[in-house]
């Protein structure tokens, strides 16, 4: 290739397409769980979580309540992915070769919300939410219908590898994700960039700046149980019955159990299959058997396999 402004121009046009190529084929589920919500400042400060707005029977003048006041913020963080192309391949027509690498840089991108949402969640354990308890915690403190904090919890104990069950069908969330610039492909391939003049090497790379947090616990159930029919309706259960202030129930609809590679096919086969074994006494206690049974957990959430989790 003759080496012009001309010419540099257009293999990055080339460059720009294979990455927005692996940018929009990749797979993606933060948005299943996390709520966007732009930045334009250096972070967000999330004062009004842990309000649930509810109806009630209007007799007399209105009730107002007023937002609480959580100073649980989210500051932006800087992210950056960048190689170099030496001068002599593209002189050699050996450019060619580079187009799966920017596919992989567009891929990468694309994953990255998914990498910090979903790599909260292992952290939720020992990091803090809105309300200053661990997101994750036996001990939320909840206003009780006679005005009396009471403790709520949103984990189920054990020793196995965690599992995450979510409610993502409201507006409001239990994750957050923070973008406040956009991934974009850049360049550093003039004449009088200091590294195409002092080292012969064109420089590409994408960068971001954003972040994630946590959003509502409430919307988040995490268990170390082992990943089973029972464990699975006991987590339910305790998220569909939980309240919120003044002990009116909250709805909750979890729709998504995020697990790690390790617990795939557990995941698979307790959502997706329409019969579960079941171990029964028939006659002889010493001699269980194993039957076949209706599921009637498939299709109650959608599984999300997520190795930020790993």
């Amino acid at each position: 290739m003759l080496i012009n402004a001309a010419n540099i121009r257009t293999l990055f046009e080339g460059f720009n397409v294979s990455f927005n190529k692996g940018f929009e084929g990749a797979e993606s589920h933060y948005r299943d769980v996390a709520m966007i919500v732009p930045s334009i400042t250096s972070g967000n400060t999330y004062g009004w979580l842990g309000q649930f707005p509810k109806l009630r029977e209007w007799v007399g003048d209105r009730v107002i309540r007023n937002l609480a006041a959580h100073s649980y913020a989210i500051e932006n963080k800087d992210f950056e992915s960048t190689i170099s192309v030496h001068r002599n391949k593209i002189e050699d027509d050996q450019y060619g070769i580079f187009d799966p690498l920017f596919q992989e840089m567009g891929r990468s991108a694309a994953e990255h919300p998914d990498e910090l949402v979903f790599a909260l969640l292992a952290k939720g354990f020992e990091t803090k939410g809105y309300d200053g308890r661990f997101f994750f915690d036996s001990d939320h403190p909840v206003k009780g219908p006679d005005g009396q904090a009471q403790s709520v919890s949103n984990v189920q104990a054990g020793a196995e590898t965690p599992w995450f069950l979510l409610d993502g069908s409201r507006a409001i969330k239990p994750l957050l994700f923070q973008p406040r610039r956009d991934y974009k492909l850049a360049r550093l391939d003039r004449e009088e960039d200091e590294n195409v003049f002092m080292r012969n090497e064109y420089i590409y790379g994408v960068a971001a700046r954003a972040n994630a947090g946590f959003g509502l616990w409430q919307l988040a159930f995490a268990s170390k149980a082992a990943l089973t029919a029972d464990n699975y309706e006991a987590a339910r259960q305790a998220m569909m019955e939980m309240t919120g202030d003044e002990g009116r129930p909250l709805g909750i609809k979890p729709n998504t159990l995020v697990v790690p590679p390790a617990l795939e096919g557990a995941a698979l086969r307790l959502l997706n299959n329409g019969t579960r074994v079941e171990t029964v006494m028939v006659g002889d206690p010493a001699a269980p058997q194993s039957v076949a049974i209706q599921n009637e957990w498939n299709g109650t959430a959608k599984p999300v396999v997520s190795a930020w989790l790993a």
